[in-house]
């Protein structure tokens, strides 16, 4: 097996094969090794040098993954590449750190979608030159190709009654896709704007401030009733590890539980309020 040496690492729960060069290790070997660290993962404490070496070495061993998901947009040229694969890469450690053997699925099966979805993510952020929701960019792509159809056929510039009725939208969805179109373009920030009152200014002096924390009101909005829904144990689990930043051994030794059991627990609240965000958007 490649990169493979002969030493274990020893976890205190029972021995890791210890791999010289995760990265180089083959893909067919890379899914029967990370089986073996998944399964140690469960019982290791996080923040432990153990944990970190077997997540580490799943990242490395995995990287593959990402540059068979990188490899679909490689037309986009050599310098955009290296961002994609470093997207990709978020991607996979969300899938690691997210993955579960119970699951009984191959995790090559798990964590492609998440690598995939990081880069279209990326790509969905930074196509435009201001956040634009998903359905409006949707909508801008099929207003273009409705337009120019209807601009051909008519020969004019098509109606939004008439774009409204070929798209199978209302007229208010038709002009809001086309004020959507706006983020695809940008001005520059000190781009002069002749003021009757103020003379000249330029157009940062008319933009505000970020809230980086904006973006989360509508999900936290969403979690409070499915949190409170939890029974008190479950809630408590959940303040705990993220609220509190307990690592999941100190929260056994709080409940007097295992550390696997916790983690047990943990997961399977978890996916109850993951399943329930992903029903509500």
């Amino acid at each position: 097996m490649t990169a493979m040496a002969m030493a274990k690492v020893d976890t205190g729960v029972t021995e890791l094969p210890e791999v010289a060069d995760p990265s180089t290790v083959a893909p067919r070997d890379a899914r029967e090794l990370s089986k073996q660290f998944f399964d140690r993962l469960t019982v290791l404490e996080e923040g432990t040098p153990e944990f970190q070496y077997a997540r580490n070495t799943l990242i490395e061993m995995n990287m593959s993954l990402v540059r068979f998901a990188a490899a679909r947009f490689r037309s986009r040229g050599p310098e955009e590449m290296e961002d994609i694969v470093q997207v990709g890469m978020i991607g996979l450690i969300k899938a690691i750190d997210r993955f579960e053997l119970s699951r009984e699925v191959e995790f090559t099966s798990f964590a492609v979608p998440y690598i995939v979805g990081e880069i279209k993510r990326f790509f969905r952020d930074t196509s435009w030159a201001v956040h634009v929701p998903r359905r409006l960019q949707e909508a801008r792509v099929q207003l273009a190709r409705a337009t120019e159809e209807l601009g051909g056929r008519l020969g004019r510039t098509p109606t939004v009654k008439e774009l409204a009725e070929l798209m199978c939208l209302s007229e208010e969805e038709v002009i809001e896709a086309r004020l959507a179109s706006n983020g695809y373009n940008s001005s520059s920030l000190d781009a002069a704007i002749n003021s009757s009152e103020e003379g000249e200014t330029v157009l940062a002096d008319f933009i505000g401030t970020d809230d980086a924390a904006l973006e989360l009101v509508e999900d936290f909005h969403a979690l409070a009733p499915m949190i409170a829904d939890l029974d008190e144990r479950d809630r408590q689990i959940i303040h705990w590890r993220f609220v509190e930043e307990l690592t999941q051994a100190q929260i056994g030794e709080r409940l007097g539980i295992s550390q696997m059991h916790v983690s047990r627990l943990l997961s399977r609240t978890l996916a109850r309020l993951r399943e329930g965000m992903l029903s509500t958007h």
